[in-house]
């Protein structure tokens, strides 16, 4: 008698257990490939913004002018075009209310590292989801593995003669569980590896436009307190 190895059939068939596993590793997919999509536009989009900015910023235009047009719109605000307003912002703040260089260029400072770390925890959300599904998936599959292979042989044990076609079935569901999970983990790890370094790459440029700023601004407040001091 052939036994049924079609893959419906030995899913349908599985025990409970390792078809518990299987809809696990199934979900986990799922969501992984989701994430992976919401994730590459994130960050697609976000170093679009990056280098529209970045260009705008560069080209000598005024700063102020760049300003009023981001500052009505500031709680919609992403990315570098945040932490360039909330840097001018608080630099305009400090700058009015003291004459010491130093604190407004430190108070700009922080205003844009705490901008900055609001922007990290966006951009890196959910990484840890892709991480957690590429390294557990596997063991995952591999527990509804081993569990499916000791089913089949306990079942073995009640019978005297033992043959291929009495094994095959229960080996066979047993190793769709790994399948599956080698299918969940795979996509996961390589999307998570990417991201990490497109992350990387995309702080990097948030973390370099916040020293750059900071110099601009740190020569034109000097250069406005020189001019003071030859009025006077």
């Amino acid at each position: 008698m052939t036994a049924d190895l079609s893959l419906i059939h030995l899913i349908a068939n599985a025990s409970v257990l390792v078809q518990v596993v299987m809809v696990l590793l199934f979900l986990a997919s799922i969501l992984s490939w989701a994430v992976i999509y919401g994730k590459s536009r994130q960050l697609n989009l976000a170093k679009k913004e990056a280098d529209r900015f970045e260009e705008i910023f560069w080209s000598g235009g005024d700063v102020g002018d760049i300003y009023k047009k981001l500052h009505p719109q500031r709680d919609e605000l992403k990315g570098m075009e945040r932490i360039f307003e909330a840097g001018l912002s608080e630099y305009g703040r400090l700058h009015r209310k003291t004459n010491d260089p130093e604190s407004v260029i430190s108070g700009a400072q922080r205003a844009m590292r705490t901008s900055l770390a609001r922007e990290t925890d966006e951009i890196e959300a959910n990484l840890s989801f892709l991480a957690t599904v590429g390294s557990t998936s596997p063991y995952v599959g591999l527990f509804g593995t081993v569990w499916g292979i000791m089913n089949s042989f306990r079942a073995l044990g009640n019978v005297q003669q033992a043959t291929l076609s009495m094994v095959a079935p229960g080996i066979a569901e047993a190793l769709i569980a790994t399948a599956m999970g080698l299918f969940a983990a795979i996509p996961a790890v390589i999307a998570y590896n990417r991201f990490a370094n497109q992350v990387n790459r995309l702080l990097s440029s948030y973390d370099n436009f916040i020293e750059e700023f900071s110099t601009l601004l740190q020569r034109q407040i000097y250069a406005s307190k020189e001019k003071k001091i030859q009025v006077s």
